[in-house]
């Protein structure tokens, strides 16, 4: 089906303020917020503040002084013209002031995350043609990626480079020591569980990596062995539960830097974090899941502990049927992951009476933020009213 390109989801409806010492308050009809005189200062785009060309701050902002006081504040239209104790007068739209106060961390795929379960599922799907020659249908992956998690490509080719083709729709693809598309088959000198017919439980890609992918582009060139099912747990969903029930060792998953480490005899490479990495919001922002890389430093018997019985209690959710979506993927289709939210997986398999290869490739978080983020300006969803030229 094809996933529909959503309308803005910030309305500036008109607006009434009031200004003091604190900064102004701004009121809509579904919300107020108060923004603080050196804030509004700091994100001034007159032409003295920002070069109106390249957008760029053209004074330092540290040096603003801590006592900066709003003397006026006026509505003009559909902005909020300011003028400040040190004399400079600037123009903010409401739109972007109403934007502003709901996006406390705006440094990801714009749309709220949907979370899921197996029972309530979606299916995004795209044609891969589409993607190919429409940047609007690029644009409905990234929204899918950002809402769901994921997007299914189908009526794809079967090449062994025809990844990379789609990748480039949004940037350059992220090499590793793995190369840049990598094959995902039975190899008889393996050095990964991936490259065996093993099944793979629930887990997040290259953890152990700094930063670890954002994404992950999964095409299927053949897949009639007996088995072989892939597998997505939203983790955010599962996260959730965790912190519901059982918010003690949500707190404990959230404190505890646990490490991750890949060795082979050209590589070796270690990163830590926690298992389930918090926003500043409080909002869930990542997940470090991988049982295969995981190497947990030799923490304090008691700390460990706790953490051991937390993981065990998150473990047993990520791996519950009920938060598990099985699917066989088909030759053609290329599967598109957020590594940061979902849990990917697959099932054993055996290959007496058929074959499984799949070809990888990554991309990094922010070329696929900054495609989404292009074109929702470009087809009327602008996220920057103060650049004055592309």
């Amino acid at each position: 089906m094809n996933m529909p390109i959503t309308r803005p989801e910030f309305t500036a409806d008109p607006a009434n303020l009031t200004f003091g010492a604190d900064g102004v308050t701004v009121s809509w009809p579904q919300r107020s917020w108060t923004f603080h005189p050196i804030w509004l200062r700091e994100q001034s785009r007159e032409p003295s503040a920002r070069d109106q060309a390249i957008g760029q701050r053209l004074f330092d902002a540290w040096r603003l002084p801590t006592d900066l006081q709003i003397t006026a504040a006026d509505l003009v239209d559909d902005a909020m013209t300011v003028t400040f104790s040190d004399g400079h007068r600037a123009s903010y739209p409401l739109d972007f002031l109403l934007r502003e106060s709901r996006s406390a961390v705006p440094d990801d795929l714009v749309g709220a995350p949907r979370t899921w379960d197996s029972a309530h599922a979606p299916s995004p799907r795209l044609g891969w043609t589409d993607v190919m020659t429409s940047d609007r249908s690029v644009l409905a992956l990234a929204d899918a990626l950002a809402v769901h998690g994921f997007c299914l490509l189908t009526d794809g080719p079967t090449g062994v480079d025809d990844a990379e083709d789609i990748a480039n729709r949004f940037g350059p693809i992220r090499r590793t020591n793995w190369g840049g598309v990598a094959d995902i088959k039975v190899m008889a000198d393996a050095v990964d569980l991936s490259q065996t017919n093993r099944e793979l439980e629930p887990h997040a890609d290259n953890p152990y990596r700094l930063p670890a992918p954002g994404y992950i582009l999964l095409h299927c060139l053949r897949n009639d062995a007996d088995g072989g099912d892939s597998t997505l747990v939203d983790g955010f969903h599962v996260a959730e539960i965790l912190r519901r029930d059982d918010p003690d060792a949500f707190d404990v998953l959230t404190t505890t830097a646990t490490r991750f480490r890949y060795v082979d005899p050209d590589t070796v490479l270690e990163h830590y974090g926690p298992l389930i990495e918090l926003a500043p919001d409080g909002s869930v922002r990542r997940l470090r899941f991988n049982n295969r890389t995981e190497e947990p430093p030799a923490l304090p018997a008691g700390r460990l502990a706790a953490y051991y019985a937390a993981r065990q209690r998150y473990a047993t959710l990520l791996h519950a049927s009920s938060n598990t979506l099985v699917f066989k993927l088909e030759p053609g289709q290329l599967l598109m992951i957020n590594n940061y939210r979902l849990l990917h997986g697959r099932r054993g398999y055996a290959l007496e009476a058929g074959g499984r290869h799949m070809r990888q490739a990554y991309l990094d978080r922010d070329c696929v933020a900054s495609r989404q983020k292009v074109l929702r300006r470009r087809f009327g969803m602008d996220l920057d009213h103060w650049r004055t030229s592309e």
